[in-house]
């Protein structure tokens, strides 16, 4: 190994001692000579047009290259959006060159965008887009989506699988301009090969009504639009992968798409053992988790969703299985864009917790300590539609109805204790619970828009349901011992049915009115209707026939609350070339009602409000690349029913729960604010950002505590209390012929001020928590990769009337991560871990390494892919983590995954109807 750390070190310096040139230049417009900024620079090699390198013009319109001397013809290209394209031949370039000024003349046909049909420049940027030509940028030949991401500059992809342009984060993924499998986009990125991606195109993200009326985007969050290159946007292409390992671990999965123009239609199946969905598709460690992979679905205790469909329970081992499908067409002339995803999925999950907990208290501390064993399985379906109906050329009717059903049983067994401060037996708890459980969610959003003759003058109405259903069934058997107080011991042998239903509807008109070219007017209302019941009934066991037909009046209530809101609203809306802005404000106007029956007793609130709400957003642009963006926002939400109604709720025999009516309702104001700026021809760039909360009358939990630690709990406002967060992060590449060096550091801090009142006696809880970060990547293409990682995390609370100060832990988080495509036709991951966590109980392990290895083969013309691989090689993984909140101190282990060795194969199916495109990927010489 060192030997071939050497050799590489060696042929990096023989590399970079090659003899260098410098190229400069300038550009402007033709007539004004004024300068162009973010135009696209680079050179070509006459031969086969294969890209050399490339940059961006900054704000004054100069460039410049940092080339290794290169001795054959070369052709220089500017391409920039509205301007014509220019071109330049040059012999070679041996020695510095100062291009001088360079002109542009515009291009009167196109003004909006440059069209290059020859080929694209590696960077486009236009008014509303960020566009990168995927051919390009270098990756591996079974290289998928993401490994394509990464390669782009700006692009960023964090260690929770979090996509950043620019700093901005991308909440929207799309194929074509549709989704794919749902708007998540995880399973685009995962599964779609690099090499039939065109173009990546980054956008504004923009609601529905935003993008049907031509608005301009509300948020500061981006879309990534991946087409498809036209010679593989026909054809039928997939992979199929199978593994089974020691401990009858096992993995499988099938992706399966069949693209013909606009028709697309995609089957996806999967089933493990091993925590995963089963859609990674990672070139090294397939679906295997715990090193890169853990963070692209799965969390770290175990469970995962797909487009809000969840996985497995909270934590533990998961077996998962699912099924798939995603259509997507365009019908009757491309009047219609229908789109069709459909989900079924199964799981299982199994678990064992042992939780230590320190209750902080004004006069003592308190220590509970508990063990439980859970085994959950569940399925679901999930069915979803999108259609966009083009009825003439100015108006467009959208609804997007979906679908969901869920069953599940969950059986879980428990025991725990608590003791004071002296190791005094305060109680004792025995619980074993098996619950079943039903869903039924229907959701619907439709959309009508017009668009009047002036531009930007538009009407549009809109309709969204939302009726979801809750069934439990749960038989429970509880026993609660009482050692100090004298209490009577709690005994319970119950049936419990729960049910909750949820219906909301909401009715919508706008009419938006252009006054300048830069400023429009807005006027819109809705009418809303939220209705929700919950129904809990409990019956004892009745020894003497056998079943639960005694109905316990304490533990059976309903509760009933129905909401109505009328939102009138004005909106103004700036746009120019360098300024946006979105100002929106109006009352909303809400009956609320409220009714339970508890113990034959009726208790009725009924109140009405006229609350205040505001939101503002303002976005300046200094350059193409450089900006920043302020967002605030004013609301008041009322407090819930079960906060407001007075009656019991004694279903936990540890905490009696009342509510209080005369709670008023809270006021939140929220910020966010962020800083970007990215210059290109450095491939470097900066981010900074910052957002909090302050709530004033805020709703918190009161609690008292008798001798045996059995608490009595209502609710209160508290005068305020507020949260917050700053980071700010730093990156940049260097690319030189097939080396490729990135570096980011970052640091973020999060902070907060809490109250709530135990004992009668109102606490102070200040906590903050600080993450720096620094991640390094170095590649030869081809050849090796190396990412090494390092994630420092401090806790710290300070208290008020607490009989302690303050808590604080740390951790180290650590990680190497190393793929070598070497030899030929091999490929060789080792993901190497280690985590560390201070101050965590006795009894809990503090730190762990997990080191995962992977070892493939290619063979049959690169088809089938053969892998051993070694998950947790040192067998010491283990899950234990501490948490510190404004009320308690929480140790808590659970099961995770240990060794396992898996032999897998993949099969990669590829059959395309169009001619194989000329490859033009990033190359440097």
């Amino acid at each position: 190994m060192r030997i071939l750390v050497l050799f590489f070190f060696l042929v990096t310096h023989l590399v970079v001692s090659q003899n260098k040139v410098s190229i400069n230049g300038s550009i402007v417009d033709q007539e004004s000579n004024l300068p162009l900024e973010s135009a696209t620079v680079y050179f070509t090699k006459v031969s086969d047009s294969t890209v050399v390198d490339y940059t961006i013009s900054n704000s004054k319109g100069n460039f410049s290259f940092n080339l290794v001397s290169i001795n054959y013809p070369v052709e220089l290209k500017i391409s920039y959006a509205g301007y014509k394209e220019f071109k330049k031949k040059i012999p070679s370039l041996t020695s510095n060159l100062d291009l001088g000024i360079l002109k542009l003349s515009e291009n009167v046909a196109a003004l909006n965008e440059v069209v290059v049909k020859s080929e694209a420049p590696p960077i486009r940027i236009k008014t509303d887009t960020l566009e990168f030509n995927a051919s390009s940028f270098k990756v591996a030949p079974d290289a998928n989506v993401e490994k394509l991401l990464k390669q782009l500059p700006g692009v960023e992809i964090d260690e929770e699988g979090k996509i950043t342009v620019n700093g901005k984060e991308v909440n929207n993924i799309l194929v074509n301009g549709k989704p794919f499998f749902g708007k998540d986009g995880k399973i685009a990125t995962q599964n779609l090969p690099a090499e039939i991606i065109n173009k990546v195109q980054v956008t504004d993200t923009k609601t529905k009504k935003e993008e049907l009326t031509g608005k301009n985007a509300s948020s500061d969050e981006k879309t990534i639009n991946l087409t498809i290159d036209e010679d593989k946007n026909k054809g039928l292409f997939g992979r199929v992968n199978a593994g089974y390992g020691t401990n009858d671990r096992y993995e499988s999965s099938l992706l399966i798409n069949y693209f013909k123009g606009p028709q697309k239609i995609s089957v996806l199946a999967s089933s493990n053992n091993i925590n995963s969905t089963g859609f990674s598709m990672d070139e090294i460690f397939d679906n295997m988790g715990g090193g890169r992979n853990r963070n692209v679905w799965i969390s770290g205790n175990g469970t995962f969703q797909v487009n809000g469909m969840r996985f497995g329970s909270d934590k533990g081992i998961t077996q998962s299985s699912m099924i798939g499908l995603n259509y997507a067409d365009e019908w009757f002339n491309k009047k219609i864009d229908p789109n069709l995803n459909y989900y079924f999925s199964n799981s299982e999950t199994n678990n064992k917790n042992r939780t230590e907990r320190i209750n902080l208290l004004n006069d003592g501390n308190t220590l509970t300590k508990s063990n439980s064993n859970s085994n959950t399985l569940s399925n679901g379906h999930n069915l979803g539609f999108q259609f966009e109906i083009k009825i003439d050329s100015t108006t467009t009717l959208f609804f997007n109805p979906n679908l969901q059903t869920a069953h599940s049983k969950n059986r879980y067994d428990s025991y725990r204790t608590t003791e004071d401060s002296q190791n005094t037996l305060l109680n004792d708890n025995v619980s074993n619970e098996f619950t079943t459980s039903d869903m039924v969610n229907f959701k619907n959003n439709l959309y009508l828009v017009r668009k009047l003759k002036r531009k930007g003058r538009s009407i549009s109405a809109n309709f969204d349901v939302n009726n979801k259903e809750s069934n439990d069934e749960a038989s429970i058997y509880n026993k609660t011992t009482f050692y100090q107080s004298g209490n009577t011991d709690d005994e319970r042998n119950q049936f419990v049915k729960d049910l909750d239903r949820n219906n909301e509807y909401q009715f919508g008109l706008e009419y938006n009115e252009p006054i300048t070219d830069s400023l429009s007017l807005g006027i819109s209302g809705t009418y809303g209707i939220n209705k929700s019941v919950r129904d809990k009934m409990t019956r004892d066991f009745n020894s003497a026939i056998g079943d639960y037909d005694l109905i316990n009046d304490p533990l059976t209530s309903n509760i009933v609350s129905n909401k109505q809101t009328v939102s009138p609203r004005v909106e103004l809306q700036l746009n120019k070339k360098n300024l946006r802005g979105f100002f929106s404000f109006g009352p909303d106007v809400v009956n609320y009602y409220n009714k339970s029956n508890y113990r034959t007793q009726e208790t009725v609130l009924n109140s009405n409000h006229m609350l205040p709400y505001m939101r503002a957003n303002l976005r300046y642009s200094f350059a193409k690349s450089k900006s920043i963006y302020f967002n605030a926002d004013y609301k008041v939400n009322l407090p819930t029913a079960n906060q407001l109604l007075p009656f019991e709720d004694l279903s936990n025999p540890l905490n009696t729960i009342t509510g209080n009516p005369d709670l008023k309702p809270n006021e939140n104001y929220s910020f966010y604010m962020n800083f970007n700026n990215f210059d290109f021809a450095t491939r470097s760039g900066m981010f900074i950002w910052s957002g909090g909360d302050y709530n004033k009358y805020q709703v918190v939990s009161s609690t008292t505590y008798d001798n045996d630690f059995k608490a009595t709990t209502t609710f209160q406002n508290i005068d305020e209390s507020y949260s917050g967060y700053l980071g700010i992060s730093f990156s940049r590449q260097f690319k030189k012929e097939k080396r490729t060096f990135r570096y980011r550091v970052s640091m973020t801090s999060d902070f907060n001020f809490d109250k709530g009142l135990t004992n009668a006696v109102l606490y102070e809880a200040r906590g903050i928590n600080l993450r720096p970060r620094a991640s390094l990547s170095w590649s030869i293409e081809d050849l090796i990769t190396i990412e090494p990682s390092y994630t420092y995390i401090n806790n710290r609370t300070s208290y008020k009337n607490y009989i302690i100060d303050e808590a604080q832990n740390f951790r180290h988080n650590a990680k190497l991560e190393i793929t070598s495509y070497w030899p030929k036709n091999f490929l060789i991951g080792s993901d190497f871990g280690y985590n560390y966590n201070s101050n965590i109980a006795n009894g809990f392990q503090k730190d762990f390494y997990l080191w995962n290895l992977s070892l493939g083969y290619n063979f049959y013309n690169d088809r089938f892919l053969a892998k051993v691989k070694m998950y947790d090689v040192l067998n010491q993984n283990v899950s234990a983590t501490r948490t510190i909140s404004p009320t308690a101190i929480t140790d808590e282990e659970n099961t995770v995954l240990k060794q396992y060795v898996m032999f897998s194969l993949t099969y990669k199916l590829t059959k395309f109807a169009g001619k194989e495109k000329k490859s033009n990927r990033f190359w440097m010489h």
